[in-house]
């Protein structure tokens, strides 16, 4: 707690400004390791937070600002409590969102097939529109070193926009989620699933992004309304019987591999177990129940097709029908038609992207007779990856998968325990994990068909036709991670055998970003390659993140540290609400509502913006309000003033003396019920409660207090003395209350008159400020004089005058008990009131009254 005891003090100065703070401290604070993480200390001594590391692949915006401000409250407090915080920053440079940052700004492809080119250079200014129509192809490789060099840059700005927030990382923990450690650590952690069998291959239907090029998991799936239309259609069952089903994709007629009604619906009953043929094509097809089938639906009968939907999968397994894929993994309708059905109608079709061939198909259909009525347009809820701008197709793919649950009983018993286990903030959270587990209807899809990304750590051998074996993968020892299977050769094989029959192929394919991000706490812990420090930290506290990524982020983690250390990765998690803009609709990028905070960090000072985003509590949704923000700059103005006039009154070498009067004990009593409930707020994780505590206070201390007492400490003799020393002590304890959320201006005022940092002083305790009251206070007191002098400068308003006009006399009346406290304190109200005689009446009123004469 003493390592910048050096940072000598610096005495007020004569003009205190806000301006420059930021860049002042934030510089002093690396100098002097003010956070630096003590990695001597006892496990018991450490506070440790696995800290969500931010998307690289685009701007920081408020919500950035208003959840990690939160967790920096939290860091700052527990330093303050004796704990050593460790305290990392990632930067999350993996995945999709890069690569299409890479693509617009470089405008570039990549292309798998093409060699390496190391003089390859990408343009040396903007690209056109043009040129983002028509990119380069590019090697693999030439497109991550890409990637790479852009999220460096990027890292940078996100990198000084935190500091100049303020942020207390120890920032020689900084990771990035695609950085050597992190590859091994996610590639290490895959072999030990696969070697247990909680990762594993599979031939299935797979949720597609077409614009992306690839599998999506269900973790990452959102629904969006848009505008569709209902197509009736005419099978033929037995005995030339009209079937009609309705669907709003008749494209996939060709794919049709049954139809499905109810087991109890009674109008189809008869055809259950018969087959039907379909319209064009002439397929014939069965038809079977299912309790999914919903009779009140279209016609109370469906089409089923490999694939259309999530339920169609899921008849097409559970009845194990026939498969008929017509959809490729580019959107377009297969070349060739799937076996069985003919190729001559569906020529028509072949290449044709979704929609154009929804309109040919619905051509033919109502060329054949078979369309009954027009299409029907409706608004209906359509599939699409969260960051993705075309509806998700399903196609059939070999993937990896790892088990979370989803088809297997007891691990989702044993996860949601987990969750039971796991402290919440707020409580109410707990209940969107639990209904995401519960709802699982499939195990994690963690392999992705991109190129920057942790490569699955795998390769095939190549039979003597040269097709992969894909069931004995072969693996890397784990001394040999990280490896990329695309460059490097697996043991006992080396490069000429690639590609060759008889050699080997490398897996193509790269781990989803949440296989990496989810193992954050092992990646910054050291796990495997720093066990003393690993056993520091892990399990860690805290994991503070958005509400919206609980089904990814959060889960996907309890789901690794459950499975590798048969624990959870920390004991705590709290949970950010949303900014809303001004109309309380929530901040986003798509609706353009997004503000990008480095120009009021820049205006307005970072501790007024941290004081914004401290006004909302976790969980919890906040507006964006500059008017607010204001506010925060005003409060740590006044506490740059306030604190120079009390040091101007000799405050700061009356620190530790004792409060004797009346009105000082008063005070300092309050004070003590504020350091109970600001730390017992932030033992809470409610950074909000402690920062109304203590705001509050602060204006009565300012407004109340120092105008009743400054006369006084003018003075000399025991009267002045304690007034300074209550002075001296609230200072000292508001700058620390106020520290976790203000740092700049309670750093500049501590190094006034204190040594060291005031963000490695001691938090305050009531024991503290008890100890410098000598005699019992009665907080009701100051409370007392405040609404006194209250009057009189009411009395002195109306009139029209100066608040340092003469009172020649002024009458106390009210109940005789209360006036024999206001005795105690008449001094301090007649010196702050500038009354010439006081007189006491009592009983006079059933409250105070104070009657000015002038």
């Amino acid at each position: 707690m003493t390592d910048t005891a050096r940072t000598a003090r610096t005495g007020v100065p004569e003009r205190p400004t806000l301006d420059g703070l930021e860049e002042s401290w934030a510089r002093r604070w690396q100098e002097d390791g003010t956070y630096a993480f003590d990695r001597t200390k006892e496990r018991s001594d450490v506070y440790a937070i696995d800290t969500p590391p931010p998307t690289v692949s685009g701007e920081l915006h408020m919500g950035h600002v208003f959840s990690y401000t939160h967790t920096d409250t939290v860091a700052r407090f527990q330093r303050m409590r004796g704990r050593t915080v460790f305290y990392p920053m990632g930067w999350d440079d993996n995945g999709l969102p890069t690569e299409r940052r890479v693509q617009n700004v470089y405008a570039v492809r990549c292309d798998p097939t093409l060699p390496y080119d190391p003089r390859w250079q990408p343009p040396a200014g903007p690209v056109t529109e043009a040129a983002r129509k028509d990119p380069t192809a590019v090697s693999r490789r030439n497109f991550v070193e890409l990637c790479e060099r852009l999220t460096a840059e990027d890292e940078q700005v996100f990198e000084a926009l935190w500091r100049r927030l303020g942020l207390s990382v120890d920032w020689s923990l900084t990771y990035t989620t695609i950085g050597r450690v992190a590859r091994a650590t996610s590639q290490r952690a895959f072999l030990r699933n696969l070697a247990r069998g909680e990762a594993y291959q599979a031939e299935a239907p797979t949720l597609w992004d077409v614009g992306f090029a690839t599998a999506v998991a269900q973790a990452e799936l959102e629904d969006r309304e848009r505008p569709g239309a209902y197509h009736r259609l005419r099978f033929t069952g037995p005995g030339g019987r009209e079937v009609l089903i309705d669907t709003t994709r008749p494209e996939l007629l060709p794919a049709c591999v049954a139809l499905v009604c109810h087991p109890d619906d009674e109008r189809y009953a008869d055809l259950v177990g018969a087959s039907v043929r379909t319209p064009v094509f002439g397929v014939e097809v069965p038809v079977r129940a299912h309790p999914l089938a919903d009779p009140a639906k279209g016609t109370g009968i469906a089409m089923v097709c490999t694939f259309g939907d999530l339920t169609d999968v899921t008849w097409w397994r559970d009845l194990e029908l026939a498969t008929r894929v017509v959809i490729g993994r580019d959107g377009r309708l297969l070349p060739e038609p799937p076996a069985g059905v003919p190729a001559q109608p569906y020529a028509a079709l072949a290449g044709q992207t979704v929609a154009a061939a929804r309109r040919t198909l619905v051509g033919l259909l109502r060329d054949a007779g078979d369309l009954v009525g027009e299409p029907r347009e409706i608004t209906h809820p359509v599939k699409f990856y969260e960051r993705g701008d075309r509806p998700l197709e399903i196609v059939s793919t070999r993937q990896w998968y790892l088990r979370n649950g989803g088809r297997d009983a007891d691990l989702r018993a044993e996860l949601l325990a987990r969750g039971a286990e796991l402290r919440w903030v707020p409580e109410h959270m707990r209940h969107r994990y639990d209904h995401w587990v519960g709802g699982l209807t499939g195990d994690w899809l963690v392999s992705r068909q991109r190129f920057f990304g942790v490569p699955v750590p795998v390769w095939y051998r190549l039979d003597d036709a040269g097709e992969p074996d894909w069931s004995q993968p072969l693996t890397p020892d784990e001394s040999m991670l990280p490896v990329d299977p695309s460059s490097d050769a697996p043991p006992g094989h080396d490069e000429s055998q690639r590609g060759v029959p008889g050699g080997f192929v490398g897996d193509p394919d790269v781990l989803d970003t949440w296989a990496t991000s989810s193992l954050t706490p092992q990646i910054v812990g050291g796990w495997e390659t720093d066990p003393d420090l690993f056993g520091r930290v892990f399990p860690m506290d805290l994991r503070p993140q958005g509400q919206e990524i609980i089904r990814t982020w959060l889960f996907a983690s309890v789901v690794r540290a459950h499975l590798e250390h048969g624990v959870l990765p920390w004991r705590d998690t709290v949970l950010s609400g949303w900014i809303l803009d001004p109309d309380r609709k929530k901040m986003s990028k798509s609706k353009g509502n997004v503000v990008t905070p480095m120009g009021l960090l820049e205006q307005h000072g970072s501790d007024a913006v941290r004081y914004w985003a401290a006004n909302g509590k976790p969980g919890m949704d906040l507006a964006f309000d500059p008017a607010q923000i204001k506010v925060g700059r005003r409060l740590a103005t006044k506490l740059l003033n306030a604190s120079k006039f009390a040091l101007g009154l000799g405050a700061a070498d009356a620190l530790r003396a004792p409060a004797t009067t009346p009105l000082d004990t008063a005070m300092l009593a309050e004070l003590t019920g504020v350091v109970g409930t600001a730390t017992a707020a932030f033992d809470a994780y409610d950074h909000t409660a402690a920062l109304q505590a203590t705001e509050s206070f602060f204006w009565r201390f300012c407004d109340d207090y120092i105008e009743l007492v400054k006369e006084r400490a003018y003075g000399t003799g025991a009267g002045a003395d304690s007034a300074r020393a209550a002075l001296a002590t609230a200072l000292s304890v508001q700058l620390r209350l106020f520290a976790p959320v203000l740092p700049f201006v309670t750093e500049e005022i501590w190094s006034w008159w204190r040594y060291g940092s005031v963000h490695r002083a001691t938090w305050p305790t009531t024991y503290e400020v008890g100890r410098a009251i000598q005699a019992p206070g009665d907080p009701e007191l100051l409370r007392l004089a405040a609404d006194a002098l209250g009057q009189v400068r009411r009395a002195k308003s109306e009139r029209k005058l100066s608040m340092r006009a003469e009172v020649p006399l002024a009458e106390a009346l009210g109940p005789a008990a209360l006036l024999d406290q206001l005795t105690s304190i008449a001094d301090d109200v007649r010196a702050a009131g500038r009354i010439a005689t006081l007189d006491l009446l009592p009983d006079r009123t059933p409250e105070l009254v104070i009657a000015c004469a002038f």
